[in-house]
């Protein structure tokens, strides 16, 4: 039984305040909700539900991604995700100068020339070869540049001359430095000094040569799409059916590259050469393949070339100048020899065009 003074003081306690309902039960609607208004409310929870569940799926993927990437990398030693990056992004670059300023494109592909005899130059340098920087760029710009500017028989002229100033600054340099050097060691300094020239400039001049000629920037398009399909086939049927090198190609020289890989690449340039011959040449479809064919074929050589020569040089990448590719010449060594197939089938398959 209360008192008066109880009954007083339990009159000024203010009544307990209702418990906050727990998540997930139902909540009456509130005094002025309008349907409208819960719809919303039920709209954006499930809304963030489903981010939710996205961000999820996503970083789930990421971290598969990841994970075959650094496989990948553990077994070629490249970086696929920023190999990828890199490709995209000089591809565009070269798919636009080609198809809208072709100039830009003679610019482009000179820049990359130096740049190969540079890189080339430092390699063999590396090895101990005595090869002199500035008359091979020099001399490697006039001759590179003659493949656009000058007619195709001054082309060879000036490779005899550019090979010719090459070798006897070699041997006259030599000479004045007197540091005792063996004839044999100079003689080899002097033909890779030359070979350089051959190798970089009067390739890439073929190139350009070819980009001169009436639809040429398309024969360029095309040389380069079948040399990267086919590359990009090699690669990736050598690691899915190449796994440990099941059937090494050429073993001595490139341990990783397997027949499988090069059944990819065949297959994968046949297909492109079909397709760039009707869509990009107005070829039948018969002499794209033939293309293909021709392209895969020098590819493999070049590959397998320059492969010879780094493993001569004792190094596993040209340079580093490209992530996750190695250096320029890395990714030139299937397109400079292609050069010449393309060229040649150019004058061959052209007139079918016409016909």
């Amino acid at each position: 039984m209360s008192t008066p003074s109880d009954d007083d003081e339990a009159s000024r306690i203010p009544p307990r305040p209702p418990l906050p309902p727990r998540a997930g039960d139902d909540q009456p609607a509130r005094a002025g909700d309008s349907p409208q208004a819960r719809t919303g409310d039920n709209l954006q929870a499930q809304f963030r539900a489903k981010k939710a569940e996205l961000e999820t799926h996503v970083s789930h993927a990421r971290d598969q991604l990841d994970q075959a990437n650094e496989r990948i990398k553990e077994r070629t030693g490249r970086d696929l995700v920023v190999a990828i990056g890199v490709g995209l992004l000089i591809g565009g670059v070269i798919l636009a100068s080609l198809l809208f300023a072709k100039w830009s494109f003679v610019v482009i592909g000179l820049a990359i020339i130096l740049l190969a005899v540079w890189e080339l130059v430092l390699a063999l340098r590396s090895g101990g070869r005595k090869v002199d920087l500035w008359p091979q760029l020099v001399l490697g710009a006039l001759l590179a540049a003659g493949g656009y500017f000058a007619d195709p028989w001054l082309t060879w002229v000036m490779l005899f001359v550019a090979v010719f100033g090459v070798i006897v600054w070699r041997l006259v340099s030599q000479m004045v430095a007197k540091d005792g050097r063996t004839y044999g060691d100079v003689l080899t300094d002097a033909m890779a000094g030359g070979f350089i020239q051959v190798y970089v400039p009067f390739l890439g001049a073929l190139i350009l040569m070819l980009l001169r000629q009436p639809r040429g920037e398309w024969w360029v398009l095309s040389l380069i799409v079948v040399v990267v399909v086919a590359d990009t086939c090699a690669y990736a049927s050598g690691l899915l059916f190449g796994r440990g090198g099941r059937h090494p190609m050429a073993p001595r020289v490139s341990p990783k590259k397997t027949w499988e890989g090069f059944a990819g690449a065949v297959l994968g340039s046949l297909v492109a050469g079909a397709l760039v011959g009707v869509y990009l040449l107005e070829v039948p479809w018969w002499a794209g393949v033939i293309l293909g064919a021709g392209l895969v074929a020098s590819a493999t050589v070049g590959d397998l070339g320059e492969s010879l020569l780094k493993r001569d040089l004792g190094i596993k990448d040209m340079s580093s100048w490209l992530p996750g590719h190695g250096g320029l010449l890395d990714r030139l060594d299937s397109m400079l020899p292609s050069a010449v197939v393309a060229l040649a089938l150019y004058f061959l398959l052209t007139p079918l065009a016409a016909a």
